[in-house]
């Protein structure tokens, strides 16, 4: 029961620290399985091409045992071994390849170094034959014997199958009895093969839903993992202020640099800068309320002229962010109001320079 709120599934933040502790979906059968019916298959596959040559080279073998002293240095017998060579190494390197792919396929290479450190208590007696004698401990030989029983079904059927004709083999021909017993074990071998093959399968499918049933989270832990991945509510509610506060404390910076602050003129303000090279005047900063005010201040204090234009300084709010260029549609409101501003400072200039002389 102590399980019963862990309902949900692994998430993959769980399944990869699992991965580092060596917790990974395996059946130690299976490569063995595969390796196995592979190697038979190829081995099969090339008796067929290989059996004239045994046999040419069993009776030369036995010409020379009955003719002569035997020897095992003699040409024959290196050459029986050279084919038995041959005849091995292609199904041994399909086996082992076979069994290193399907290792790799159950869940690649995994090096776990907390699995590797050493601890007491795998030392202790009792531990080990609880064990032993627990659930877990007797149900991987009494897993081994259902395998184990369906290949001693299979072979005494076989064996059953053809009881009568092994009886009297002595009194068969010689090759009707390599036959037979090349049939039998042909039957055999191939059967154990994908039994155990089968078998192993079932095994891996076992272990993988063993595995993700050992794994499976409550809802709280998830909650938890999230907090851990992703920062905590509150902490990342304070970083979102800090990061608006740091942007609003550059885009104030950015307002001794206008041109112009067009306001509401007491809910909104938006600084442009022109410049002759510029394509169009460009929003450097913007607000609301009292961000709105404070610009305001800022371009009083640095010179800056506030123009009142409450449809512009909505739109321009509204439409264009930070950093873009005012959109075409206000293109004909912005120069108006950029000429007239030059038009006033230039009066003003032209005001300045007449009263000094």
């Amino acid at each position: 029961m102590a399980h019963d709120d862990k309902t949900e599934q692994a998430t993959p933040r769980r399944r990869q620290k699992a991965r580092e502790k060596g917790q990974v979906a395996r059946s130690r059968e299976l490569p063995s399985a595969v390796a196995g019916f592979a190697g038979l298959m190829v081995a099969l596959s090339l008796a067929e091409s290989s059996l004239k040559t045994w046999r040419t080279v069993w009776r030369q073998w036995t010409e020379l045992a009955w003719s002569s002293d035997f020897d095992l240095a003699s040409p024959i017998a290196t050459k029986a071994a050279l084919l038995a060579l041959g005849w091995s190494l292609p199904p041994l390197v399909v086996a082992w390849a076979a069994a290193v792919g399907v290792t790799l396929a159950q869940g690649g290479l995994v090096f776990a170094g907390e699995a590797l450190v050493p601890k007491l208590e795998r030392l202790s007696p009792a531990n080990r034959l609880g064990q032993m004698f627990s659930v877990a401990g007797l149900s991987a030989p009494a897993k081994s014997l259902i395998p184990f029983s369906i290949l001693l079904y299979l072979g005494g059927s076989v064996l059953l199958r053809d009881w009568e004709t092994l009886a009297r083999a002595v009194t068969l021909p010689r090759l009707a009895l390599v036959n037979l017993l090349y049939r039998d074990v042909f039957e055999i071998a191939w059967k154990s093969t994908l039994t155990l093959l089968l078998w192993a399968a079932v095994d891996y499918l076992l272990q993988h839903r063993k595995l993700a049933s050992d794994l499976r989270m409550s809802k709280q832990e998830i909650r938890e993992e999230y907090k851990e991945t992703d920062g905590h509510p509150s902490i990342k509610a304070r970083i979102r202020r800090l990061q608006r506060q740091l942007r609003r404390r550059r885009m104030l910076q950015e307002v001794e640099h206008a041109t112009v602050v067009v306001t509401n003129p007491t809910h909104f303000a938006v600084a442009m800068e022109y410049k002759p090279e510029m394509a169009a005047p460009v929003v450097i900063a913007k607000g609301c309320n009292q961000l709105a005010e404070r610009m305001k201040r800022i371009a009083y204090w640095h010179e800056i002229p506030v123009l009142e234009n409450k449809p512009l300084a909505q739109a321009l709010y509204r439409t264009v962010e930070v950093g873009q260029t005012i959109p075409a549609k206000l293109y004909v409101a912005v120069a108006e109001m950029l000429a007239y501003l030059y038009r006033a400072q230039m009066r003003a200039q032209q005001a300045a320079a007449g009263g000094r002389r």
